[in-house]
């Protein structure tokens, strides 16, 4: 059984990151899971982050209003 307490982010980044760590864990503990554990990706941090606002918008990727007149 595993205990774990997350902080920040929403509920999917919080469930991958309880994965990453939980899968490092495993992976410190036995050689052959750790091998199976990479194959199936789960040692790889999800390397996604939040886009940046740009000036002149009203966030990353979303516009100021445009009026044709």
């Amino acid at each position: 059984n595993i205990i774990a307490n997350v902080k920040g982010g929403g509920k999917s980044g919080q469930a991958g990151a309880l994965r990453h760590g939980i899968s490092r864990a495993l992976s410190l503990v036995d050689a052959e899971t750790k091998v199976l554990l990479r194959r199936k990706g789960f040692l790889t941090r999800d390397p996604r982050g939040k886009e940046r606002k740009k000036y002149g918008q009203k966030g990353a990727r979303k516009r100021f209003q445009w009026t044709k007149r």
